[in-house]
């Protein structure tokens, strides 16, 4: 028996993206939620025009609103994106397949990412395989925010699909940058919460292994500019990080003795 699929995106300000995504999966969705943090733009306007079901709610961080996300599908089978992403033709028809007879608790895509209007096919950009649609009675949103993923429970069984995630990442450098510099504050403060202390050593050696495994072993040389440009801000992204997280435990430590002092 075919099982009914619920398609579930977060959203907020994606009037450039949302469009693009909810018309990729038109054809696999038996329904379609996005939960949106109160948009500015025309986000709302252009789901509503796509027959979404559209939710205004409370952001907190990337794995609470998916998971929050998730109770609100009619459907426990979930096929999850970010706005900015769309199936390819390819990957649709895999997605139809399965919805035909599905077997797993939970099925692995590649991720394709178009940077500035090239697509990247090497660096730790491709293939990044994502588990983006699953039953959603095995699993819960987990990981480390900004960078969440979902977390099948022992036990649970997977299969790799052909076909990509079309991920319209950044259309200018600025972009990357600005998102650089938000992500690393985004997983400073997570660490600092799970208490991960860092050093100057390990600070270096985690950002030169970032750009050496980006550029020289996962082959980023071969996408010319754009392929370095991806390397250095990746290990920008990571200097960033521990830098931030840092700042943050020197902080702790300046006020315990303050305290102490007084």
């Amino acid at each position: 028996m075919e099982v009914k699929l619920s398609v579930v995106v977060i959203t907020f300000n994606e009037e450039k993206n949302i469009g693009r995504c909810l018309e990729s999966v038109k054809e696999v969705a038996d329904e379609i939620v996005v939960v949106d943090s109160y948009s500015t733009d025309r986000t709302e306007e252009i789901c509503l025009e796509h027959g979404a079901k559209f939710i205004a709610h409370t952001f907190h961080s990337h794995i609470d609103q998916k998971n929050w996300a998730i109770t609100q599908a009619r459907y426990p089978h979930i096929l999850s994106l970010d706005a900015d992403e769309a199936l390819s033709p390819r990957l649709k028809e895999s997605v139809l397949q399965v919805k035909k007879n599905w077997k797993y608790d939970g099925y692995y895509f590649n991720r394709l990412t178009n940077y500035c209007g090239r697509w990247i096919k090497h660096t730790t950009w491709y293939p990044s395989r994502k588990l983006r649609l699953w039953d959603s009675r095995k699993g819960e949103w987990g990981g480390i925010n900004p960078h969440d993923k979902f977390i099948l429970y022992p036990g649970s069984t997977t299969k790799h699909l052909k076909g990509d995630i079309l991920h319209y990442s950044y259309y200018n450098l600025q972009e990357h940058i600005d998102q650089t510099e938000k992500f690393s504050t985004i997983q400073a403060r997570s660490m600092f919460e799970m208490e991960v202390k860092t050093s100057t050593l390990n600070r270096w050696v985690h950002v030169v292994w970032r750009f050496v495994f980006d550029y020289f072993i996962r082959l980023g040389f071969l996408e010319g500019r754009s392929g370095f440009v991806i390397s250095r801000l990746g290990a920008r992204g990571v200097n960033n990080r521990y830098l931030k997280l840092g700042e943050m435990w020197k902080n702790v430590e300046k006020e315990d003795q303050s305290q102490g002092d007084g």
